[in-house]
């Protein structure tokens, strides 16, 4: 019950993360602080100092996630958040880094079998956030 209670708390502070970013990006015309907010958060779901984890290869970023034992259930989030970040730091002027967090949501999806779109948009995060509200509400209720 505990474990349950961790990962609801887990999967609601990343949602609320996702929707202050995309506020942010949209109200604000931040899209460098939006993107520091996804990866905030993305260092919170996987209890790995983000500076850290998100410098790493691809590759390399999965191999520690795995091993660390991130839940399954926030992968989702993670790969979204990483390719969401990515849209926002190529706003920001920031194709270097932009390239890195597309490659690393890339390898994520595709090491825990999550479908991401080829061409990625805010409506696709709004799309996924709406399509986990169901897992939420099972998780809350079992």
């Amino acid at each position: 019950m505990l474990q349950q209670d961790y990962l609801m708390r887990m999967i609601l502070q990343f949602a609320e993360a996702i929707r202050l970013s995309l506020q942010k990006s949209n109200g604000q015309h931040d899209p460098r602080a939006a993107a520091e907010m996804l990866e905030a958060a993305i260092g919170e779901a996987t209890d790995i100092d983000g500076g850290i984890l998100l410098g790493l290869a691809p590759e390399s970023m999965v191999g520690i996630m795995q091993v660390s034992g991130t839940d399954p259930h926030l992968t989702g989030y993670i790969a979204h958040s990483l390719l969401m970040s990515s849209l926002y730091l190529k706003k920001a002027n920031e194709p270097a880094l932009a390239q890195l967090r597309e490659k690393q949501a890339r390898a994520v999806a595709f090491a825990y079998g999550i479908t991401l779109p080829e061409v990625y948009s805010e409506a696709d995060m709004e799309a996924f956030l709406d399509s986990q509200e169901e897992e939420i509400s099972q998780l809350a209720n079992s």
